[in-house]
Formats: structure tokens, C-alpha cells, sequence
């Protein structure tokens, strides 16, 4: 079993900045790849970004240039800094990860809201 538990989340007027936490628990370990994903509401669930099990990070089109993701295998927290926030980012962000046995888990997520 593998505990994610996001943090970090709040209001934020646009242009603003937040970093988003994840912190892993459990059966973890630092060469699983990690994800984050983001909800608006009445919208499904997508993908921001994440770092691969090589090391590698990647992006979302929508986010490249703004968001930065970090990973600290030996505190097993992988970060999101959101920088030039804007409307549309509003959301509950969720990170998650795939074990070895080919399972998913997700945490419950931290809700990110950008408004003047």
C-alpha cells in the first residue's frame, strides 16, 4: 500500500504563485514514477504533468513555461510550482503514483483557486 497526501493548495488572485506538495508513505519507493493531475469543476480529471521512473519530467502543453515540477526522493515528496496562475487553473490537483504491482493510487487532493 502507498499513502499520497497532497498539500499546499489555496486562493491565489491571477498572476499569483503556489507549490504544491506530495508527500509519499508506505510501500514507496523513489523509482516509481509520479504524476499530477488536476479537476475543475464538471470537468474529468487530466493530466498536468509528472516525472517518469528514468528521472524525466514532462508537461502539459497548457502548463509548459509555468508550472515547474520537482521531485526530493529522500524526503519521497514530489512538488508543483505553479507560477502566472490564471483563472482556468482553478482546480482540485491530485498527485498519484504506479507501483510495482501495476497499481495506481491517488491521493485525495488540495484544492488550487485563482480569482481576483
Amino acid at each position: 500500500q502507498v499513502q499520497l497526501v497532497e498539500s499546499g493548495g489555496g486562493f491565489v488572485q491571477p498572476g499569483g504563485s503556489l507549490r504544491l506538495s506530495c508527500v509519499a508513505s508506505g510501500s514507496f519507493f523513489s523509482f516509481y514514477p509520479m504524476a499530477w493531475y488536476r479537476q475543475a469543476p464538471g470537468k474529468q480529471r487530466e493530466l498536468v504533468g509528472g516525472v517518469t521512473s528514468g528521472g524525466s519530467i514532462y508537461y502539459v502543453d497548457s502548463v509548459k513555461g509555468r508550472f515547474t515540477i520537482s521531485r526530493d526522493n529522500a524526503k519521497k515528496t514530489m512538488y508543483l510550482q505553479m507560477n502566472n496562475l490564471k483563472p482556468e487553473d482553478t482546480a482540485v490537483y491530485y498527485c498519484n503514483t504506479k507501483a510495482a504491482n501495476d497499481v495506481t493510487y491517488w491521493g485525495k487532493g488540495t484544492q488550487v483557486t485563482v480569482s481576483s
